[in-house]
């Protein structure tokens, strides 16, 4: 379970000063998925970089099973997230001098996960493993950042707009994918999206506004990625 507790974050100082996240709290159970909604600048996209452990909160806890890993040094930061947490962003993050294969492989040695090319399967690259990203579409190269960050076999998987350089098949492809393999492995979901439709996959909603939470709604019926709007 991970306890994040009156979180706050501002950005500049002085009268340049803005606060992106004023005092949030809530949790995430295992195998829980939660979606992060909100305009541009509501800070949704802070909150996931606070409780991945990519940026440090000015004040307040983020714990993992008891552990604030806002109080951990850079060194141990950097060692919890290769051990416990995956990403997946709107940007990809590939290195251009790999292939397909071995920049999947990347995430699957972390985990020591011999099968990850199943996964290049499943996301539809399979007549692609020896591409390198030069080679591929945008969506293409999402879908590889996509299959990197799931053949780590994170604890959590953190999501940033996913699906935004995806067509609407392969978005829906690529979600029901990802809800499939979490229910087979338990990891939890935290994803931001502006896209209110996926939200209804979700079991937990959380509506940001201006650096705060203004309502958390739970999804008694989640639907499929093949039964919402697009």
């Amino acid at each position: 379970m991970i306890k994040i507790t009156d979180v706050k974050k501002t950005y500049g100082t002085g009268q340049n000063a803005t606060a992106a996240l004023k005092g949030v709290s809530f949790t995430v159970s295992g195998g829980e998925f939660i979606v992060l909604l909100g305009a541009s600048g509501s800070g949704k996209s802070t909150l996931l970089h606070v409780i991945s452990g990519l940026e440090q909160p000015d004040s307040g806890t983020v714990e993992y099973d008891n552990t604030n890993i806002a109080a951990l040094s850079e060194k141990d930061k950097t060692v919890f997230r290769k051990d416990k947490v995956g990403f997946i962003f709107q940007q990809y993050y590939l290195l251009p001098n790999l292939n397909v294969d071995k920049n999947v492989k990347m995430g699957a040695d972390l985990a020591g996960n011999h099968e990850y090319r199943n996964i290049i399967e499943a996301v539809g690259l399979g007549d692609k493993m020896k591409k390198y990203p030069s080679e591929l579409s945008g969506g293409e190269q999402q879908r590889v950042s996509i299959a990197r960050a799931l053949a780590k076999k994170p604890e959590v998987l953190f999501l940033d707009e996913p699906t935004g350089a995806l067509d609407e098949e392969t978005g829906r492809q690529i979600l029901d994918y990802i809800c499939k393999l979490q229910k087979e492995i338990g990891f939890s979901l935290v994803m931001v999206t502006h896209n209110t439709n996926i939200a209804e996959m979700a079991h937990t909603i959380i509506r940001m506004n201006s650096g705060r939470m203004i309502e958390t709604v739970q999804n008694t019926k989640q639907k499929s990625a093949y039964e919402i709007g697009w």
